[in-house]
C-alpha cells in the first residue's frame, strides 16, 4: 500500500468529502550511486554551512527567502500552515468541464485519492457516480508545497484521480517553432491517414510498450555481476532523407503490415539528392568575397 502523501478534503459546493492523497504511479527506473574509481567507495554529498564551514545535521536546516545578498527571511512550516488561503486544506472544486476541452500539455502527474474512513464513504461514491455520469472533469485548486495549484480531477475504474495542472501563464507560446509555409496535398493527408489506420491498437499494452532501455540496463548489469561479455548493441538504422513523401507513406504502410504478417506491395522511396561539391574556382571567389566583406567592416561605436 502506497504511503499517505497528503491527507485533507474535496470541497464541492456545501459537500465535503475527506480524503488521503497516495502517489497513482509508480518509477521503476534503474538508478546508480556515485563512486570512487580508485576504491569504489561510496561518494556523498554534505550539506555544509558557508559560514561556519562545517556540516550540519537535518534538523538545523530551515527555509529562507533571500531578500538581498545579505539578508534572509526565514519561512517555518507554521508559516506555510497558517497560510490564509482556503485551498491549504482543501481540493476546492470550482468548475466541471469536459476533458478533451483542457490542453494535454497542462496535465502533470497523478494522484490517488482515498477516502479517509467511513464518513466519507457516502459523499465520496456520490462524487464518483456523478462525475461517471456526466462525462465531465472537475478543475479544482489545492495548495502543496508551499504553493497553490490547479488540478484535474477526473475517474479510474471507481477511484477519484487527481492530477496536478500547470496555470496558463506557465506554457510556452509555441508560434515562434511553426515550420515555414509549405503545401500538404489531399493525397498525402489520405496517405497519411492509412498510415495511421495501420499502427491503431486497441490498448498500449505488449512488447513495443515496455521499457526497453531499463531492461538493457539490467542485462548489463547481470552480464558484469557473472563476468561475462556484455550484450552486444544492434546497429542502429539510419532513416533515409526522402524526397517523395507519398511514396515514403506508402512504404510505411507496407511495412507495418509485413511486420504482421499482411499482404502489402512494395512501395519505391526515393533519397534526397547528395549536395553538389563546390569547384576550386567558386571557393577562390567564395573566400575573395568573404575577405571584401571583412575588411570593409567597421568596429561598433557606444
Amino acid at each position: 500500500m502506497p504511503r499517505t502523501i497528503w491527507s485533507g478534503a474535496i470541497s464541492f459546493g456545501l459537500v465535503t468529502v475527506p480524503i488521503n492523497v497516495v502517489s497513482a504511479t509508480e518509477d521503476h527506473s534503474i538508478r546508480f550511486h556515485q563512486y570512487h574509481l580508485q576504491d569504489m567507495g561510496r561518494v556523498r554529498y554534505r550539506k555544509v554551512c558557508e559560514l561556519e564551514d562545517r556540516e550540519v545535521d537535518q534538523s538545523e536546516i530551515g527555509k529562507g527567502y533571500e531578500l538581498t545578498k545579505t539578508q534572509v527571511i526565514p519561512i517555518t512550516d507554521e508559516d506555510l500552515s497558517g497560510l490564509p488561503l482556503p485551498t491549504a486544506k482543501a481540493i476546492e472544486i470550482d468548475a466541471f468541464v469536459p476533458l478533451e476541452s483542457i490542453d494535454p500539455i497542462r496535465i502533470a502527474e497523478g494522484y490517488y485519492l482515498q477516502p479517509a474512513g467511513q464518513v466519507a464513504a457516502k459523499p465520496y461514491k456520490l462524487l464518483v457516480q456523478a462525475l461517471g455520469r456526466s462525462a465531465k472533469v472537475a478543475v479544482a485548486k489545492y495548495a502543496w508545497s508551499g504553493r497553490e495549484r490547479l488540478g484535474l480531477l477526473r475517474v479510474r475504474d471507481d477511484v477519484l484521480v487527481l492530477h496536478a495542472m500547470r496555470w496558463p501563464d506557465e506554457i510556452r507560446d509555441p508560434t515562434e517553432l511553426l515550420p515555414p509555409p509549405v503545401e500538404v496535398s489531399e493525397g498525402e493527408i489520405e496517405s497519411a491517414l492509412a498510415l495511421m489506420d495501420t499502427m491503431t491498437v486497441d490498448k498500449l499494452e505488449g512488447p513495443d510498450f515496455q521499457d526497453r532501455y531499463t531492461q538493457a540496463i539490467a542485462r548489463i548489469i547481470e552480464a558484469k555481476r557473472e563476468e561475462k561479455p556484455l550484450p552486444a548493441a544492434p546497429e542502429p538504422e539510419q532513416p533515409a532523407a526522402v524526397l517523395d513523401l507519398m511514396a515514403a507513406l506508402q512504404e510505411s504502410v507496407s511495412k507495418v503490415k509485413a511486420s504482421r504478417g499482411e499482404e502489402a506491395g512494395p512501395a519505391e522511396v526515393h533519397e534526397l539528392p547528395k549536395p553538389k561539391q563546390k569547384t576550386a574556382a567558386k571557393k577562390t571567389t567564395a573566400k575573395k568575397t568573404a575577405a571584401k566583406k571583412t575588411t570593409s567592416r567597421r568596429p561598433r561605436t557606444a
